[in-house]
């Protein structure tokens, strides 16, 4: 199975992208989160037209993420992330897809910090982590795919001082991070390139941070232990960040073993 996450950042606006993306190349399972959409101006026919059910939850202007399966129809287990009744921001959907639980989730950026929407962030992804462990409890094959608007480690973004205030590189941040590491998900890009310095995942559009390859790592897919035993390889699809109209995020794959 070939697993992907993409953060496509306005799905309709960057549709053909996409569809492109997908032709060439051919992932079983795509998390995608920034839909930018509401539930009824998901693209459900033209996917199914490229060969891929999905599964979604939408939200105006903001947010909203989704699940697609080639040649299936994922089956929807949860449509949000557990731990606050009052929380309606489109953010975490979870599916069954061939025998593997596949959570994806777009977390809070957290901007500005401090401040309430660092703390949402942080409230976030605490109740992440409860409802990771969770999964983890269930000794099922369980995936965590999709943007987490957190730079685990200092290695994961270019040489700057311009984010040292940003709540994506704060320590409570990489805390988080660390804290679904130490439960026992393996990060499958740094299982596959444990040593490599430069594997970005985002590269903001303004002050020419594509051209010169000033990336983040903030797309991650985190595998329990009996899907971490089946991975075979791993990737980041630099080349779809620098097409036309694209997205400032890039997708990130891993191929497991059937």
């Amino acid at each position: 199975m070939k697993l992907a996450t993409f953060n496509i950042n306005n799905i309709n606006s960057r549709l053909e992208n996409l569809l492109a993306w997908l032709a060439k190349a051919k992932p079983d399972v795509v998390c995608l989160q920034e839909l930018k959409a509401r539930e009824t101006q998901f693209p459900l026919t033209r996917l199914a037209n490229a060969g891929y059910g999905a599964v979604w939850k939408g939200e105006a202007t903001w947010n909203g993420v989704a699940i697609l399966a080639r040649g299936a129809e994922p089956v929807l287990t949860r449509d949000a992330l557990p731990g606050d009744d009052a929380d309606r921001q489109a953010r975490y959907i979870e599916a069954a897809v061939d025998g593997i639980v596949i959570a994806c989730l777009y977390a809070p950026n957290g901007n500005p910090q401090p401040g309430p929407k660092f703390e949402y962030k942080l409230a976030w992804h605490e109740r992440f982590a409860a409802h990771a462990g969770e999964l983890l409890d269930t000794g099922l094959p369980v995936a965590l795919a999709g943007d987490y608007n957190i730079v685990p480690d200092p290695r994961d973004i270019y040489q700057t001082r311009s984010y040292d205030d940003n709540a994506l590189v704060q320590p409570q941040s990489r805390a988080a991070f660390a804290a679904l590491i130490e439960q026992g998900w393996t990060d499958a890009l740094r299982k596959v390139f444990p040593k490599e310095e430069k594997l970005y995942t985002f590269w903001d559009y303004r002050r020419n941070r594509w051209p010169r390859d000033a990336g983040l790592r903030l797309d991650h897919i985190l595998l329990s232990k009996k899907l971490a035993r089946k991975l075979k390889g791993a990737g980041i699809d630099r080349e779809v960040r620098g097409g036309d109209n694209p997205s400032d995020h890039a997708p990130v794959w891993v191929d497991l073993a059937t």
